[in-house]
């Protein structure tokens, strides 16, 4: 099911151009990350599909409806700039957020206290937010956020603050949610959580999408011609067709593919002809490597 659908997008704010006819969909239970630089133009876009600001050109539509204010009760926003009352009390600030998305208070005040069971907090909740440490903050604002259980979940550096134990515990909190259906929009630098969490993709640059698709696919289009192997026994390497030997030990065997038509199937199996394949490997750059080349590149056609 479509969740999202934002069509030729563009935003002006005087002569700067920061939405530069942008599209792409998020259908319904995929976690969908919006990736790019400092500056790129995440944020604006961001406010746009929550409605804070308007388009100048193009649509955005959420559950197949053009957005409007009523609309805004099936998101929840964690922007990377929080927005807790540092003189109020927890529990009083949660119950508050989920009233203003609708919910009664007897029933936000009890889906507060399991959110705080949940994230580690309880015991805090009649803490004031200035008393708690940017980590505790993060998750009152997370538990903010999806108190509602929001039908689309944008979440801004959400692992901001958070020490590698409590930073786990958040992707499997957000890893549930995306099982019970619920759609995620992923704003990070951290290219790592990308490839761990992240179904597709679009990053941003410039205001111009520059990179999109499903990121299995997108690892598979920036695959290196490099083979790693790792075998038992001896092996004879003359003859062996569409590659060259880079480097080879006891063991291993690095190669570079030559031919743009090379059969990985009909290469192993000519292999295992040859000695016992232990294992088998093209080289993948990581998302972070396609990161830095793909902006790198934006970059460079942009000065041209």
């Amino acid at each position: 099911m479509e969740i999202l659908k934002v069509e030729n997008v563009v935003k002006k704010f005087g002569d700067k151009i920061v939405s530069n006819n942008i599209s792409f969909t998020i259908n319904q239970g995929k976690i969908f990350g919006l990736l790019g630089p400092n500056g790129a133009g995440k944020t604006t876009l961001i406010r746009q599909i929550c409605n804070i600001f308007q388009p100048d050109e193009g649509t955005i539509t959420l559950f197949q409806q053009k957005m409007s204010p009523d609309l805004q009760n099936k998101i929840g926003y964690l922007p990377e700039e929080r927005g807790l009352y540092k003189k109020s009390k927890i529990i009083d600030q949660i119950t508050y957020f989920g009233e203003l998305k609708g919910m009664a208070h007897k029933t936000a005040l009890q889906k507060a206290y399991l959110w705080l069971d949940k994230l580690g907090a309880r015991g805090w909740e009649n803490k004031k937010v200035e008393e708690l440490s940017k980590g505790m903050q993060q998750k009152i604002q997370f538990i903010s956020t999806v108190i509602h259980t929001p039908d689309l979940l944008i979440l801004d550096e959400p692992f901001s603050g958070f020490d590698p134990v409590n930073t786990e515990l958040l992707k499997n909190v957000i890893l549930e949610m995306k099982a019970q259906g619920i759609t995620i929009i992923l704003s990070t630098h951290v290219m790592s959580q990308v490839e761990e969490l992240c179904d597709e993709i679009c990053m941003i640059n410039n205001g111009e999408a520059v990179l999109f698709g499903a990121v299995n696919k997108i690892r598979e289009q920036y695959q290196r011609n490099i083979i790693h192997i790792e075998y038992k026994g001896n092996i004879d390497i003359n003859n062996l067709e569409n590659v060259n030997i880079i480097n080879h030990s006891d063991g291993s065997i690095t190669l570079k593919i030559t031919n743009s038509n090379f059969n990985k199937k009909e290469f192993i199996a000519i292999l295992n002809e040859k000695t016992d394949i232990i294992s088998f490997a093209i080289d993948t750059p990581s998302m972070h490597e396609i990161f830095i080349d793909v902006i790198a590149k934006s970059n460079s056609n942009e000065a041209l």
